[in-house]
């Protein structure tokens, strides 16, 4: 199937006009299907009376987040690259201090001249000395607001014992960041914790799967079906030794709750899901 790297999701601000419109797009979803839906094809386009808001994928945990003239990047890693097509960024949220959140030659690499970085405190211990005075440091359960977007900052680590030094309680961030009423939640790595699981009127919820480093696909969607957004991504689900069946993950949802859509995205565009 031949798969686009750029998707535009164009969001509702009316809840009464996103509940129709999501009922007419759960009558073209299969639940019975082996595949995941796969709507990296084509442009979804949900029709909305506000400004839209577009997300494009990067690769495994960095996406890019536009609305009106604000541009948000998510961990971004990749290189100046990955990057070439995009708007310079306004802000960057960094989760934690892995390579494949916080990479140091990508942020030298990209223009970051008006950007402010919304970090743990763990990510600032190692920011070059060159972005001190852009740096605005949130511990768990703390926010900010920023260019008329409220960011929050959601716990995010590991419960299994052979995994708890992956990812420490407090050291790092999920965030849920709030456009126009719009409430959109990146998991950062983490398990099927106790404050994922009670998060409340979430939207769009990106939720990472794969091993060792953070959860199982049967955790992750527990876990969802637990705090009922309306749309989950699965991101951050490729590494090795195990690679994380989003096919079975999406089963799972829909045995459980079928008025959660699971929107496929394309993370990995050299490899097939």
């Amino acid at each position: 199937m031949k798969k686009t790297k750029f998707l535009v999701l164009l969001l509702t601000f009316s809840f009464s006009f996103a509940c129709k419109d999501a009922k007419k797009l759960e009558k073209e979803i299969d639940s019975t299907s082996e595949n995941v839906e796969q709507t990296a094809d084509t442009n979804k386009i949900l029709k909305t009376k506000g400004e839209e808001i577009k997300i494009t994928p990067i690769e495994h945990a960095t996406a890019v987040i536009e609305w009106k003239d604000v541009t948000i990047y998510i961990d971004p890693t990749g290189g100046s690259t990955a990057f070439k097509n995009q708007k310079k960024p306004d802000l960057i949220l960094i989760t934690d201090i892995h390579g494949d959140h916080f990479n140091k030659e990508t942020l030298e690499a990209i223009d970051v001249s008006k950007a402010t970085f919304i970090v743990p405190q763990a990510v600032a211990d190692e920011m070059p000395d060159e972005f001190a005075g852009k740096l605005e440091i949130l511990a768990n359960e703390s926010s900010i607001e920023l260019n008329g977007i409220l960011i929050e900052a959601v716990p995010m680590y590991n419960l299994r014992e052979e995994a708890k030094n992956f990812h420490v309680k407090g050291r790092g961030n999920g965030y849920i960041i709030t456009i126009d009423g719009q409430r959109i939640y990146f998991s950062g790595d983490t398990e099927d914790i106790p404050e994922m699981r009670s998060l409340k009127n979430i939207d769009k919820a990106f939720v990472c799967m794969n091993l060792p480093y953070t959860m199982t696909v049967e955790s992750a969607a527990s876990a969802v079906l637990d705090f009922k957004p309306k749309q989950v991504y699965p991101y951050h689900y490729r590494g090795q030794p195990d690679v994380s069946d989003v096919k079975m993950f999406k089963k799972l949802v829909d045995a459980g709750n079928q008025d959660i859509e699971i929107v496929q995205l394309d993370w990995y565009p050299n490899e097939d899901f």
